[in-house]
């Protein structure tokens, strides 16, 4: 185990790293700014997920001996957010979960919010209660919160840009860490009213929010990573800046490791595009996808319309796909490798 001990004013700009660039190999991002004026943007109001405030002395360290990423990152400062998992045992997801950093400097109080998925939300302080036993740390809901995604509708943001926001109203505003493609994570007072927080912003339809995140392969929840059962290295952790390999130990560190240096991935979590729109139940939970031959290629996560979210044997990945509907009708499917994955796995 040796080896793994070891955002003042109204219409502030803040710099924001450049939407859409992919992250290197060992899943960090490329950090840009950019001077461009913000543009259009839709705001989602994301009620699935929901806010945990860790706030004491010891919330670094109990934060580190659970989350697969390193929070002294945030505890420090060097970063705004991080996102990560929290496994079990056997290592495997029990929660996908961003954390933000709320204290201003070092000198204060480590304070954090945590997102979770709102269903999730009775079990992950449950979890936490468990393995907190004496250190001083508060863990409280914050319904007083609101959490929103933003993201451009303007191409050209894709390229670099920065986002205008009323800095009083703002709680955090920050890059979604898991890729820049994702836009920028927004936290509120219920209050507040996000179209005067961002200038040139509009509501969004949440189902246009599941529609996008899946065309670019991005799992988020309890439906797409199911709890105690998702291994976090095939749902791409790596990819989404999720994990650390060289802070110390944590819950369910050991399978992970090993997989990771072992290099040993054989499926891997991927968006699907089907032929059809297929409408809601039509599909059974995990249906089976197969090649044309027969074989068994994969297993479907979750779907909207005629996208969605499959694990998929790499080995088939570029091969004509089917899915087994009710009724043992087959639906044809492509699975890709998105944009912001590492180029050679894009090959």
């Amino acid at each position: 185990m040796s080896l793994f001990r070891c955002c003042r004013s109204l219409g502030i700009l803040l710099q924001l790293q450049a939407v859409g660039r992919r992250p290197s190999l060992i899943g960090r991002c490329v950090r840009s700014v950019s001077t461009e004026a913000g543009g259009s943007y839709r705001c989602y109001g994301l009620s699935h997920r929901q806010l945990l405030r860790l706030q004491g002395r010891d919330t670094g360290p109990f934060l580190q001996g659970l989350i697969t990423n390193d929070v002294e990152d945030v505890v420090s400062g060097r970063r705004e957010a991080i996102y990560c998992h929290l496994l079990n045992l056997q290592g495997r997801t029990l929660f996908d979960v961003i954390l933000y950093r709320l204290h201003k400097s070092q000198n204060e109080e480590p304070s954090i919010l945590l997102e979770c998925d709102a269903t999730l939300l009775d079990a992950i302080q449950k979890h936490f209660k468990v393995y907190k036993i004496r250190r001083k740390v508060e863990i409280s809901p914050c319904p007083e919160l609101s959490l929103w995604t933003v993201l451009s509708l303007e191409p050209s943001a894709k390229a670099g840009s920065a986002l205008e926001v009323n800095a009083k109203k703002v709680v955090v505003c920050t890059r979604d860490p898991r890729t820049d493609a994702m836009g920028w994570r927004l936290v509120l007072s219920k209050v507040d009213d996000p179209l005067a927080v961002v200038p040139g912003s509009h509501l969004g339809d949440i189902q246009d929010y599941h529609r996008y995140r899946y065309q670019i392969g991005i799992a988020e929840g309890v439906k797409d990573l199911p709890s105690g059962e998702a291994i976090p290295l095939e749902s791409n952790l790596v990819y989404m800046n999720g994990i650390s390999f060289t802070k110390g130990c944590y819950i369910g560190q050991e399978l992970t490791a090993r997989t990771h240096y072992t290099g040993v991935i054989r499926k891997r979590l991927m968006p699907i595009q089907l032929d059809n729109p297929l409408p809601p139940g039509s599909v059974p939970e995990k249906a089976q996808i197969v090649t044309e031959s027969g074989k068994s290629a994969g297993r479907l996560r979750n779907y909207t319309g005629d996208v969605g979210l499959a694990m998929v044997r790499l080995a088939f990945a570029n091969e004509p796909l089917h899915l087994r509907t009710k009724g043992d009708a087959h639906v044809s499917l492509k699975a890709s490798a998105p944009d912001w994955w590492p180029t050679d796995e894009n090959k």
